[in-house]
Parts: C-alpha cells; structure tokens; sequence
C-alpha cells in the first residue's frame, strides 16, 4: 500500500470514529495474477505498523464477511443476472481495440473512450447460466442522463451519461465481475453507509449509483479525499515502491509522524 491509499485510510478511520460508526476493510481480490495470499498478509502488516485499525475485516471477522471478493463471487453472479433479466445489461464481443478505432473519440482531451454501442442492440441468448458468465457484459447507460450527487469534500458533482461516460463493463469474460459491479454490491450487502476514496473515481461513483438504481438500492454517501501528489504534483501510483508503507517503514520513518 503506498502512502496515499494510507492517508484514504486514515481519513476514512477518523471519520467512522467521529461518526461512531465501524470502519470495513475489504481485500479486493479478484485479479488472480496480481493478488496472492502473502500480499495480502503484508497489506495487514503495513497498516497495523502504520497504526490503522478496523472494525471487520477478513484478519477480524464480522457481520457481513466473507471480507475477501474472492470468497463472494455468488452475490455477483446472481446480481450480473438480475441485471440481465431487466435489460441492464448486455453481453459484448467488442475488444479494446474496437473501442479504440471506432468514431466516437473521447469527447475531450484526456478524457473517457466512449462506447460505440456495436453491441447495445444485438439479439443474443445462452443456453445455460454459466455460459453468459463467459463473456463481457456492460451496463446500458441511459444516454443523456444526469447524474448528480453531493460529495463529502469535493461538493456537488453532475455528470452525463453518455457524453462523460459510456455503457460500461460490469462484468469480464474470465468470470469475474468489474469493479463497478463487486464494490456496489459489497456495499450494499455490508451495510455501507458512508464510501471514503480518492477523488480519482468521482466518475466511477457515477457509474455506480446507476447500478444501485437498476438493483433498486439506497446508495451510500461518498467522501472523495484528494490525491497525495509529489513534489512535482505527480500523482503517486504502486510504481512509486519508495512511497509504500513498506518501503518507509524499512527507513526507519516514525508511523505516528507519518500519520501526521
């Protein structure tokens, strides 16, 4: 974990403290190359030298666990076919790459590949459940629709459906669901009353309430916090390993001044 993902952590412990609420750590596990067993374990290692603590989480238990993604996969299947039945979702065959050459560029420098929508509209079936687990499935975005909320620290925020952003993936082929599609349902299963993350997935937050609408659900608050940059305003990244909490740690650095 590197420093800035530690400062959201932080953030989100004083504000479940001042709130008396109860902080969740959730180990999001569903990408199998990158995520291993000993990760996990040094992740819980940092945190606790750096002096964080939790309420649930896969180490403690809780109310609400399995606190592994990995470990939920049910509640996601079973979500990606309600979405389905209700024509939410649609299965595509379209690569990257098809995203890339077609006509709709992003609408500003920058910004985010909009969906051509080759498959939108296509008749499609699956003999079995599991044979629609094995393709890409993305949300059908209502095209032209506001999608507005009120953040904790970064105030009101609006975005367009289809102009900010396009149908999304909620689910991938190797059978397993999309970001958007795991955090929303977690969510919504444990109870989650306030979100706390960086203010780079303000617009994934848009995508998201789009699900909590579809699965007739009452979303969270959200709190973006803003990013920690370096000296140059460069925002840090995993690639950054001298600002990981393991790499600080092994420098000697006093974690009551870190968390300062």
């Amino acid at each position: 974990m590197h420093r800035g993902h530690a400062r959201t952590f932080l953030i989100a412990q004083e504000r479940a403290l001042h709130r008396d609420g109860q902080l969740i750590l959730r180990i999001e596990d569903l990408d199998r190359d990158r995520c291993k067993p000993e990760f996990e374990s040094a992740l819980l290692e940092d945190l606790r030298w750096a002096g964080l603590r939790w309420d649930e989480g896969p180490d403690i238990g809780g109310t609400f666990g399995s606190y592994r993604q990995s470990e939920r996969m049910e509640i996601y299947r079973s979500a990606l076919h309600t979405l389905r039945e209700q024509n939410c979702a649609f299965p595509c065959h379209c690569s990257r790459k098809d995203v890339l050459l077609a006509v709709q560029a992003p609408h500003e420098q920058g910004g985010e590949l909009i969906y051509p929508g080759y498959c939108r509209d296509r008749p499609f079936s699956f003999d079995t459940k599991t044979d629609a687990l094995g393709v890409n499935w993305r949300m059908r975005v209502p095209a032209g629709d506001t999608i507005a909320f009120q953040d904790g620290a970064c105030g009101e925020q609006r975005f367009v459906a289809g102009r900010d952003f396009g149908d999304f993936l909620i689910w991938r082929k190797d059978g397993v669901p999309a970001y958007e599609l795991a955090v929303v349902l977690d969510d919504i299963a444990m109870k989650v009353t306030e979100v706390v993350r960086g203010e780079d997935l303000l617009l994934s937050t848009a995508r998201q309430l789009l699900i909590y609408r579809a699965l007739g659900a009452t979303p969270p608050s959200f709190y973006h916090c803003p990013l920690v940059v370096d000296e140059n305003g460069k925002r840090l990244a995993k690639r950054d390993k001298a600002m990981s909490l393991r790499e600080l740690r092994r420098e000697g650095f006093d974690p009551k001044e870190l968390r300062r």
